[in-house]
């Protein structure tokens, strides 16, 4: 995929650090409970650990218990959604449509009226104070 901000994967290490890299540029994932923003509820918008483009407004986001910040919608046009069907199972990836870089996955268990629960890597992303 061609993305609007493309950088070479040694530029996008460089600027990352190993733990947002893994996270954001090789699909890894945070251990639960261990991310600064599961359990942040500042009024804000979230964005793009990678390229800092806006991905979720506060409004949206609730405690899915999980251990992971979860949102019930992303911005309009912010997010692309991939199939998944690593490790055995069928899923959803979120990546950011700016950059391409890793966001989570998107379930349909959500339980606001959307039905969604954007589960989110926190060092996949920075908040941004109202």
């Amino acid at each position: 995929m061609k993305y609007p901000v493309e950088k070479s994967e040694s530029q996008w290490k460089e600027e990352l650090g190993p733990d947002r890299y893994r996270i954001l540029r090789q699909k890894g994932t945070e251990f639960p409970h261990s991310g600064q923003y599961n359990l942040h509820y500042a009024k804000g918008t979230y964005c793009c650990g990678a390229c800092g483009e806006p991905l979720f407004e506060s409004n949206s986001k609730f405690d899915a218990h999980c251990g992971w910040p979860s949102f019930d919608e992303s911005i309009p046009g912010k997010v692309e959604y991939i199939q998944d069907r690593t490790h055995g199972m069928i899923r959803t990836e979120i990546v950011c449509a700016n950059c391409g870089s890793h966001l989570g996955h998107v379930f349909d268990d959500g339980p606001t009226d959307t039905g969604q629960r954007y589960c989110v890597n926190s060092l996949s992303i920075d908040f941004k104070d109202e």
